[in-house]
């Protein structure tokens, strides 16, 4: 009926594997295996297997790539801190620009009264969909910028600072001066605020005037029909003037404080507890300092809200001082504070685990 091909021969004792083809009409091929108890049926498997990628060990070493391992533990860190601590970034923007009760606990019962316990995590969706390219981005370029620094200034050391010459006057620039976590962190704060500044202005509007934007697609239109794509930006400039002084102090706290730690006890590596109370400090201390900006940078975003927009940052600060003072610029640091210490805190533990798991090999080859 049919006609039979002689297979393959297998292994030293001359195995063979018949391949048979059917004569009907759907033309199958149908393998034969021979009946012999020592015929090595995994050999076969491994050998036709040898073909196929092999898509999870290609998937290990691109995350085992330093850079990649390093964005990839930004973001998983900033998506499982934010998923926890939502509640308390809305509170805390409540308190920023003015809305509702001055206090922590009358602002939350407002909430709960007026949107139910979901209120709480009004504006969660985009928070999560802006924390995770926000802190890959940040973390990332932050990791990147202090290494490439940091080998600049090695080098620098050889062979000499850049030089620039204006006519018959020939300058060294101090670089080496520089601080390659500073400027890590600075780096880190800009970029991160130019490429996710649109996600924060929806938040923002979700988490204050909920009535006016029910959803992420009605905000994004509505800010683009009335203002264009300006209108997603806005506020760009005092953000980035607030978060550079944040962003450098607070990279620049942690690394100092951990390095310090660390000699002080002659520790190589810290344990979960200790990331997350340095981790917590850093914030703390960063949130304090630059804590007035981000009362402009707020104001400033959602001033049109409220039908008066300062024109700009200065403006924006001297208006809270005139109307309240002082305390007016530091109003809502207690809930900022018990927001950003816990973030700071959990978001450095679970990136510096991620980055063990991810980059182990990496890190000690």
């Amino acid at each position: 009926m049919g006609m039979e091909e002689e297979g393959v021969a297998r292994g030293g004792g001359g195995k063979k594997l018949a391949l048979a083809s059917s004569g009907y009409k759907e033309d199958l091929l149908v393998v034969g295996l021979p009946k012999d108890d020592d015929f090595d049926v995994a050999k076969v498997v491994g050998d036709v297997a040898v073909g196929l990628p092999d898509v999870g060990a290609a998937v290990r070493n691109f995350l085992r790539n330093r850079e990649v391992g390093e964005f990839v533990s930004g973001a998983l860190a900033g998506a499982m801190t934010k998923a926890v601590l939502a509640p308390l970034e809305t509170i805390r923007t409540r308190m920023v620009v003015g809305v509702g009760s001055k206090h922590i606990f009358g602002s939350f019962v407002e909430i709960v009264e007026q949107n139910g316990w979901q209120g709480l995590w009004a504006g969660n969706t985009i928070n999560m969909l802006r924390i995770i390219p926000t802190q890959a981005l940040e973390l990332g370029t932050f990791e990147c910028v202090k290494r490439s620094m940091t080998e600049a200034q090695e080098k620098w050391k050889e062979d000499g600072c850049p030089n620039i010459q204006i006519g018959n006057l020939k300058m060294e620039l101090p670089l080496h001066l520089l601080s390659p976590i500073a400027v890590g962190g600075a780096a880190a704060g800009i970029v991160s605020t130019l490429v996710c500044h649109p996600l924060e202005v929806l938040k923002d509007r979700l988490t204050v005037n909920r009535e006016a934007y029910p959803s992420i697609g009605l905000a994004f239109n509505k800010i683009y029909q009335t203002d264009g794509i300006g209108g997603l930006y806005a506020g760009l400039c005092p953000t980035l003037v607030g978060m550079l002084p944040y962003s450098t102090c607070y990279y620049f706290m942690y690394e100092t404080i951990k390095t310090s730690y660390c000699r002080a006890h002659k520790k190589k590596s810290l344990s979960r507890p200790e990331l997350l109370i340095i981790g917590a400090l850093s914030g703390l201390t960063s949130s304090t300092i630059s804590f007035p900006l981000e009362v402009a940078r707020k104001r400033l975003m959602v001033g049109t809200l409220q039908g008066k927009c300062p024109p700009h940052m200065i403006a924006a600060l001297a208006e809270v001082f005139q109307e309240e003072g002082i305390k007016g610029l530091y109003r809502g640091w207690a809930a900022s504070s018990l927001k950003v210490m816990p973030t700071s805190g959990i978001t450095w533990m679970f990136y510096e685990a991620w980055k063990d798991i991810l980059l182990a090999p990496e890190l000690h080859t």
